[in-house]
């Protein structure tokens, strides 16, 4: 079970690191480029088309969905900004540009939900866990072992007992910030999958009791709405607001994040 989670781990690692350190091709640089010469000349429509093409070729960065957040926003379409902006979140959950842009877009949709108030540890922990992108932690896990790895080269080939006894504690010290670093990373992996949420893009939505058109309605949501999704049932998810309310809604109402 252990092995298999690593494995799980390092194929997410993988799907979510290469694609951007691929973000130096020429062509996705030039892409990029074109859709920031847009944005600055307010051609937004124009700038998120040319976005969207580098994540039709299988491209993804924080920044690419934090300037689409941000065409959107410009074109008064909240809802799309709102995904976009939570879709970076997910890539760098650290980042305080996209967190602010995300609290000031909120100010513009119609329902204002309360959060539920968390257990300080809980709080805590999602902080520990969110503070860096997993492409930032897989890089350190990498220097570390690497850093790790030449320190003990230097425990085996030097003569001072001094050295060698710095050289073995420092090495098994990088050895642990690099296992460290993956294990936060893991967390931080199975955070995002084990919550699933989504953004509401019908103008307004009855939220219903139960996962069937006769059910009866509990209370209604408007375009711009995160949901958390606890279940699907024929086309119908069951969700959760922050403050606990749940219900059940059409498939169709909602883009997940």
């Amino acid at each position: 079970m252990k092995f298999n989670r690593l494995i799980h781990i390092v194929v997410l690692f993988t799907g979510l690191v290469l694609p951007m350190l691929s973000f130096g091709n020429d062509d996705v640089q030039a892409l990029f480029a074109k859709g920031n010469s847009y944005y600055a000349k307010a051609q937004y429509k124009e700038a998120l088309n040319t976005y969207q093409q580098i994540l039709d070729d299988g491209y993804q960065s924080a920044a690419i969905y934090f300037n689409m957040g941000n065409a959107s926003y410009k074109t008064d379409d909240i809802p799309s900004a709102l995904l976009y902006y939570e879709k970076a979140h997910k890539l760098a959950p650290g980042d305080e540009d996209i967190n602010v842009n995300i609290r000031f877009a909120n100010l513009k949709t119609t329902d204002k939900i309360d959060e539920a108030p968390e257990f300080f540890l809980a709080n805590w922990w999602k902080a520990f866990i969110l503070d860096f992108s997993v492409s930032t932690l897989s890089t350190l896990s990498i220097l570390f072992v690497l850093l790790a790895s030449g320190v003990l080269v230097i425990y085996f080939f030097t003569n001072s007992v001094t050295i060698k006894k710095s050289s073995f504690y420092t090495s098994l010290m990088l050895f642990f910030l690099g296992v460290l670093t993956i294990f936060v990373a893991g967390m931080q992996i199975s955070y995002f999958n084990g919550h699933r949420q989504a953004i509401i893009f019908s103008s307004s939505v009855v939220v219903k009791s139960g996962p069937v058109e006769k059910s009866g309605g509990i209370f209604v949501l408007h375009d711009g709405t995160k949901v958390n999704i606890l279940d699907n049932s024929n086309g119908w998810l069951k969700i959760r607001l922050g403050n606990g309310n749940e219900g059940w809604i059409k498939s169709t109402d909602v883009k997940e994040i």
